[in-house]
């Protein structure tokens, strides 16, 4: 969608939400909020409903008030309070309906209120500080997720020998992936610091740390032992000096299952 169309849709969802008295508050996130990154064509639609108490399920089981609703293909419910929404056009939409009270399960960094009328604002401020201690909370314990790091590439390599690819994939590129990525954010100085994500680690990586996202893609292309030695000879390299009581020992366990086929003494 291009940059007119976004902010026509934009417009049109909050003249619609506007005029109903049921909606107390509309926050837009990600990129919808235009604060630390405009919306570009892949874009999607990323927002919050807040209603009065007992009417969050109409906007949740109900669809003729989003923008262009005769061109829905699909509409399904992802979570107890989100749903997504993709058009026939090419667009993708992202909603959670809360009351007030149900906002203390959320999360949110960039943001922008749209519409505010019961303190939205300073709610959404508390929201979005109860996610950054959250987020200082994790890169705080550095030794948890570098036992996390090696552990879920270990249980990776082990279902990858073992014959469970798909499983071996997703620990090796998801998990083990996941919290190394948190590990360099929080040890390793970024080209762009401003563009790293307080939620998803890999939000805008290869913006905050160029040569060091195309190198981990690179290692992801490989087959999933060699992707996971890899990712922990990376590792090693940026993190043993920069770790307190990095697990050297641990570190080579793992390497070595990684190099050792199941007919050389890797799992059976």
């Amino acid at each position: 969608m291009n940059q007119v169309d976004y902010a026509a849709f934009t417009a049109a969802l909050v003249r619609t939400l506007s005029a109903d008295p049921r909606v107390l508050g509309l926050i837009a996130a990600g990129s919808m909020a235009a604060t630390d990154h405009a919306p570009d064509e892949y874009s999607d639609h990323d927002f919050w409903i807040v209603t009065t108490p007992g009417e969050q399920e109409h906007f949740r089981t109900t669809f003729d008030w989003l923008p262009d609703h005769e061109q829905i293909a699909l509409a399904f419910r992802e979570t107890a309070h989100g749903l997504k929404v993709l058009y026939r056009f090419g667009h993708l939409v992202e909603y959670a309906v809360f009351a007030p009270e149900e906002l203390a399960v959320t999360r949110l960094n960039s943001y922008r209120v749209l519409i505010d009328r019961a303190g939205m604002a300073a709610c959404a401020g508390e929201i979005v500080a109860r996610t950054a201690a959250e987020h200082a909370r994790r890169q705080a314990d550095p030794a948890y997720h570098f036992g996390q790091f090696l552990t879920n590439l270990w249980v990776g390599i082990g279902r990858h020998w073992r014959g469970e690819r798909l499983s071996g994939h997703r620990f090796v590129r998801g998990e083990a992936l996941a919290h190394l990525l948190t590990l360099i954010a929080a040890l390793v100085p970024a080209d762009r610091p401003a563009a790293l994500d307080s939620i998803d680690p890999a939000r805008r990586f290869e913006q905050a740390y160029p040569a060091l996202g195309a190198e981990i893609n690179a290692a992801l292309l490989q087959e999933t032992p060699q992707a996971a030695a890899a990712l922990l000879a990376l590792a090693g390299r940026l993190l043993r000096d920069r770790l307190p009581d990095y697990p050297a020992e641990a570190v080579e366990v793992v390497r070595r299952l990684a190099l050792s086929a199941p007919d050389t003494g890797g799992l059976q």
